[in-house]
């Protein structure tokens, strides 16, 4: 891959999952990859425990927004990593799809989030580190 890929992170409804897993992308990633995530349904704002969760890990997604989900997102990725959205997500040729099931934050407490927070890091991880060159991976 010659340019920077980009990851798009989709979720239901785009305050939880996603926005923990595009935060890490986008701290752990940097400059080397572009990072989009949303929702088939969004909310409309964050889920706090999800913000908080981050914010022990030193990562602030407090001021990101959820958004709709657009075919346009969709076709700008390279890699398109669905959260139990099912199949409100489209389908086009040649890109790299991955389904995570993961538990839902809603409605949890940091103490049932926490875990799920650190499932999502370790996906990430291994998602940047087979979408970037070896050389520049941390």
């Amino acid at each position: 891959m010659t340019t920077k890929p980009t990851i798009l992170f989709v979720c239901v409804h785009n305050a939880g999952r996603s926005q923990m897993a595009a935060g890490y992308a986008q701290a752990l990633g940097g400059d080397r990859v572009e990072v989009l995530s949303a929702g088939s349904e969004p909310k409309d704002q964050i889920n706090p425990v999800a913000i908080q969760a981050m914010a022990e890990d030193g990562i602030d997604i407090a001021g990101n927004q959820p958004k709709i989900l657009t075919t346009d997102a969709v076709r700008e990725a390279d890699a398109v990593i669905t959260m139990g959205c099912g199949d409100a997500c489209p389908i086009f040729p040649g890109k790299r799809y991955e389904d995570w099931e993961l538990t839902d934050p809603a409605g949890r407490g940091i103490d049932d989030v926490r875990p799920i927070r650190d499932d999502i890091k370790r996906r990430v991880q291994t998602l940047l580190a087979e979408l970037l060159p070896a050389e520049v991976t941390a």
